[in-house]
């Protein structure tokens, strides 16, 4: 009998600790009150969900679970925000703790150790670039003082595809689209061409713009090795090669241009094209200040800076427009409405100008629509949260990845009537040369973190679908049939198949277009 009470523990405590553990499993489970979550897989988590296009595949998640997701890709939390309200709360109440960058293999390599502007931690380097890029590359000042080189290289767009006689010829859209950026940008940046007629180094050119595509679709491939590092143990696989040896490439590339830019302000030459003699690239602005400060204005810290505009500034724009006129060529009704306007405001004596845009609220609404359906970026460039925080509700803890779906919240049928319908009426009612309505519709995101390039791109697409509209006469290569609108995969949102469209010479326009130089 003595020995009773100490085969009653024996029997009972086993139980008292099974029902202790599943209770402070179900605190746990009550006190981290995570987003809804789909069911996930060990090791792996929701990595198995990942298919391509992440973004549709990612809105699909969030239309059964909501609009605010929590999933682990491998090793690493991630936010899925596919709502207006929760995306204004991350950008505007929580802005600040979602200021940061997670930390990928894209960011250390091309971002130089997560020291660029896109890859860069909030905190004092990254305001220093955030303050450089707003004051001597996207000011007001600095637009204007580069006016001539985007309208210059414009008309020389409008000079190649109107080249030879009267007749409806096939032209590559997407070819002369990127040139066209990558030569505004080029010019603004180092001073040089390397796209189209009178490109002195053809062979450096053509290695360039390799390199630019290969930024594009690394970018967009999504690398293993972020999500489960354990993998590196068994050394780097083929993605992280392939952006090692782009990584080199780049800076070899970039270094050239810096030595080029030196070697031309040592002999008091601000360009090697007299006509912009008076321009200071942004490799010269940098170099001057690398004077008085060569710990922080490094040749690697502008190498980041201009292989970071260089990478935002060119594709994103040129695939913009390249929807655009994919979705006009779908719609002629809506091209022969912007051309009308152009007639109107702008005549058939003058070329579109960038100072005619304010007068083009329809060409202005072409591009927001086209914006709102193929954002540049579908998915935001992955923020962090850099403390634990709140959202809708639900606890998001520190060090987790957020992405905010923009393609979901600009094609959501609860904010947009009939959202995959192109209207650009829907935005004829907007403010002169906005870009949002609340957050609903950001697509050049939003908060800190935003795209500083936005007053720059909006210029450049105003002008050259403007040009495109008012100087030809366009149609589709197989007449009846639609052009393929088919969504490609990248960092961006391109298109699967390349446009290519006829066009002629408009023949109101002949005698001024036989001007163009």
């Amino acid at each position: 009998m003595e020995m009773e009470p100490f085969y009653i523990f024996l029997t009972v405590s086993p139980l008292l600790f099974l029902l202790s553990i599943l209770l402070l499993i179900q605190k746990k489970k009550k006190t981290k009150n995570h987003p809804p979550s789909p069911p996930s897989l060990p090791i792996l988590g929701h990595l198995h969900l990942a298919k391509k296009p992440l973004y549709r595949t990612l809105a699909k998640i969030s239309n059964k679970y909501g609009p605010i997701l929590y999933l682990r890709f491998g090793s690493r939390p991630v936010l899925v925000v596919s709502d207006p309200s929760a995306a204004e709360e991350c950008l505007n109440k929580n802005d600040i703790v979602f200021a940061n960058r997670p930390q990928l293999f894209f960011g250390k390599t091309l971002g130089i150790n997560y020291t660029s502007i896109v890859w860069a931690p909030y905190g004092h380097n990254w305001r220093n670039l955030r303050r450089i890029t707003a004051l001597e590359i996207f000011s007001s000042s600095r637009l204007q003082m580069f006016l001539d080189v985007r309208v210059d290289e414009a008309r020389l767009m409008i000079k190649q595809l109107t080249s030879g006689n009267d007749e409806y010829r096939t032209v590559d859209l997407k070819a002369a689209l990127f040139g066209m950026t990558l030569n505004i940008m080029m010019r603004m940046i180092a001073g040089k061409r390397y796209y189209g007629e009178g490109v002195k180094e053809v062979e450096e050119a053509a290695y360039f713009r390799e390199l630019v595509e290969e930024t594009f679709v690394l970018g967009g491939a999504t690398n293993v090795g972020d999500f489960l590092p354990f993998l590196r143990w068994f050394g780097l696989n083929e993605t992280e090669k392939r952006i090692v040896r782009l990584t080199k490439n780049r800076d070899v590339f970039l270094q050239r241009l810096i030595e080029e830019r030196r070697k031309l302000m040592a002999i008091g030459d601000k360009n090697d094209d007299s006509s912009d003699r008076q321009q200071k690239t942004m490799i010269d602005v940098l170099l001057s200040l690398q004077k008085d400060e060569p710990d922080y204005y490094s040749d690697q810290m502008i190498r980041g800076l201009g292989g970071a505009l260089l990478s935002a500034g060119t594709d994103t724009s040129a695939g913009t427009m390249e929807w655009a006129m994919s979705l006009l060529l779908n719609n002629p009704h809506v091209l022969k409405k912007a051309q009308k306007e152009i007639d109107e405001h702008v005549g058939q004596e003058q070329l579109v100008n960038e100072f005619d845009l304010s007068k083009l609220p329809y060409l202005h609404a072409i591009i927001l629509e086209t914006l709102r359906i193929y954002p540049a970026g579908p998915l935001s460039v992955p923020h962090e949260s850099s403390e634990d925080t709140v959202l809708g509700g639900y606890n998001v803890p520190r060090g987790t990845m957020l992405l905010l779906n923009l393609w979901a919240i600009q094609n959501d049928p609860k904010s947009w009537d009939e959202p995959s319908k192109f209207k650009p009426e829907r935005f004829e009612g907007l403010a002169e040369g906005g870009t949002r309505q609340g957050f609903k519709l950001m697509p050049f995101s939003s908060g800190r973190r935003g795209c500083p390039g936005e007053g720059m791109a909006m210029r450049v697409m105003g002008l050259a679908l403007g040009s495109l509209i008012q100087c030809l006469d366009w149609e589709r290569v197989n007449g009846e049939e639609m052009v393929d609108m088919t969504e490609g995969v990248g960092l961006t949102l391109p298109k699967a198949q390349p446009l290519e469209a006829k066009c002629r010479p408009r023949f109101n326009l002949l005698n001024l277009l036989s001007q163009v130089n």
